[in-house]
């Protein structure tokens, strides 16, 4: 990997105060942060940097006579809902699946919100927790959780894009700020399962530009002589507002077939617009045993049409860290997971912002130089 200019966790589970938790209102159970992880940024007209940080809260006792309990929102109230222990499968710490389903159907074991946190310039001391302005749940289509935002900073405005969960989609809510720290909802803006929506910091042709990546349990396949393996990849769609989107006809970042390290990828860092082109830092995963290793790559893309990758490196920016994460050993609940989730330019080099083992923050000094283009 690269030698980066600095390289540390900067917010931690035990740096929340869950007193101060919107699900404190009206849940009645002890609950924990799971993680505080994959936070979204941009920097602030203050100059400090903002995370807007996903907080996973989870029940301090998820299993109780014989059921395990997840968390739910429905109006503006907190509720436990309880399935029989011996009619779910718990290999993965994160969630659950319910046995016996035509399909897969599963259950989390957290609900996330989110949480403003701002820092110093340089993104490595908190400045404030804002907890006044943590955003939560409050539509149907939010009612297992947000998760992951995204910020770009476009014409001026902020615009952030999450995940949001809920049986009826696992779909995309779109948010905007004048300040970026007070948000408006806007609603869902894509409703099939899509898990990473990034906007492009900034208009091409006059249009809006995104990345998308549409989840689904059957893939069509290359050719067999193809340079493409077929699975999750990262497409691109248009939009003339920002609001109403069309994808787009051509493909955007497809995984390789002979690099299993990125047999599945997805978007990580909103893209940004360089001398080179379009930066953008994603993520590949390669299949274990367990959830699969995490790891970061970058692209750029062609600054009149992003559907065309300029370079990509296939050597990765960033992997997960077990030496950053060794004094959090006891809180670690999954390995071999980094997750870029924001970009933001500091002259010589750039600011990024990664969840760490879906616990912690994580922020890294990449110097300017590593993407010159060859």
């Amino acid at each position: 990997m690269p030698d980066y200019v600095t390289d540390r966790i900067v917010l931690s589970p035990d740096d929340i105060d869950l007193s101060r938790s919107p699900l404190r209102a009206t849940l009645n159970a002890d609950t924990f942060v799971l993680g505080v992880f994959n936070p979204g940024m941009t920097r602030l007209g203050n100059g400090n940097i903002l995370l807007m940080v996903r907080v996973a809260e989870a029940l301090s006792v998820p299993v109780k006579d014989g059921h395990i309990r997840a968390i739910r929102w429905q109006d503006g109230r907190y509720l436990l809902d309880s399935w029989s222990i011996d009619s779910v499968d718990t290999a993965d710490p994160r969630e659950f699946l319910l046995r016996g389903q035509s399909w897969r159907v599963m259950g989390l074991t957290s609900l996330s919100w989110l949480l403003p946190v701002e820092m110093s310039p340089d993104g490595l001391d908190i400045v404030a927790i804002h907890y006044d302005r943590a955003i939560a749940p409050v539509a149907d289509s939010q009612c297992y959780g947000i998760e992951d935002a995204r910020i770009s900073r476009i014409d001026g405005h902020y615009w952030m894009t999450t995940c949001t969960v809920s049986p009826q989609r696992h779909g995309t809510t779109l948010y905007r700020s004048d300040d970026g720290l007070d948000w408006r909802c806007e609603g869902l803006v894509l409703d099939h399962q899509n898990k990473d929506m990034l906007l492009f910091e900034g208009l091409i042709d006059g249009k809006f530009w995104a990345q998308t990546r549409p989840l689904g349990h059957l893939y069509f396949a290359y050719p067999p002589d193809s340079e493409w393996r077929a699975g999750p990849s990262i497409n691109l769609a248009t939009s003339p507002d920002g609001l109403h989107w069309r994808p787009h006809e051509q493909p955007g970042i497809r995984p390789h077939a002979d690099t299993l390290a990125t047999a599945r990828i997805g978007g990580g860092a909103p893209p940004i617009l360089t001398d080179d082109g379009w930066l953008t830092l994603w993520h590949g995963v390669e299949p274990n045993e367990s959830v699969g290793t995490y790891r970061t790559y970058w692209s750029m893309l062609d600054r009149d049409d992003p559907a065309r990758v300029v370079r990509t490196d296939h050597a990765p920016l960033l992997e997960a860290s077990p030496a950053l994460t060794a004094p959090l050993a006891d809180r670690l609940y999954v390995q071999d997971i980094v997750f870029t989730t924001g970009i933001v330019d500091a002259g010589d080099h750039y600011i990024v912002a990664s969840g760490e083992a879906d616990l912690a923050c994580r922020i890294t000094h990449v110097p300017k130089d590593i993407f010159v283009t060859q």
